[in-house]
């Protein structure tokens, strides 16, 4: 689902959003080579640049890496001498994404991870705390992925997670048992004391929870 219609979504894109030739490369190459389609848009990749530069972490956190499209957004975001961490349980994926921030330019900023993201973040925990963290995986893991990042946040970290709106499916009344966990992770961040949080209403919906 699109909330913006295709005209807004390309002048926001035309203003904001525009692609050089690696982002443009990583996004059209990412489905070519068999990963599965599902990445973000332009509109959402600027969004997460603009809030990684905002809150200027020194280390920042990707769960969910696929070819690195998002990845090398949320890396031009980064503060001199900042880092990002992305985990994907797929080397694959992994070394597909690897490729695009190296024709990027963004690979000395990104440590590129492999294994299961829950098993990896208690190991890099030790390293925090991040200020920046962006969740895009298995959505069944939202909620743990979530508590991890509440946890792993300093006060004024921002948590991202992407597909807020699961195509429309969460506005619908006979929602999967999926779909209906993404609604029910919605409403539980947004009744969470702990954060400021609210929807970034384009492509399929960022939800953003800044830590207090």
């Amino acid at each position: 689902m699109k909330l913006l219609h295709d005209s807004l979504d390309q002048y926001l894109r035309s203003y904001f959003a525009s692609e050089d030739q690696a982002l443009e490369k990583a996004r059209l190459d990412t489905p070519a080579l068999g990963l599965p389609d599902i990445g973000i848009q332009p509109v959402e990749g600027r969004f997460l640049q603009a809030l990684v530069a905002a809150c200027r972490p020194k280390l920042a956190v990707e769960i969910g890496t696929l070819g690195g499209y998002s990845g090398i957004w949320i890396a031009r975001g980064l503060p001199p001498g900042g880092k990002l961490l992305t985990i994907d349980i797929d080397r694959k994926h992994a070394g597909v994404a690897r490729r695009h921030f190296e024709a990027a330019g963004v690979s000395d900023r990104i440590e590129t991870l492999v294994g299961n993201a829950h098993q990896v973040l208690a190991e890099i925990a030790p390293r925090g705390p991040f200020g920046f963290v962006f969740i895009d995986a298995e959505k069944s893991g939202y909620p743990d992925y979530y508590a991890w990042a509440v946890d792993n946040v300093p006060k004024g970290g921002v948590i991202c997670a992407h597909n807020a709106f699961r195509g429309g499916g969460v506005l619908e009344p006979d929602r999967s048992e999926d779909i209906e966990a993404s609604r029910v992770f919605n409403g539980s961040v947004a009744e969470d004391p702990r954060v400021i949080s609210t929807v970034f209403p384009a492509g399929d919906g960022t939800l953003v929870a800044v830590r207090r």
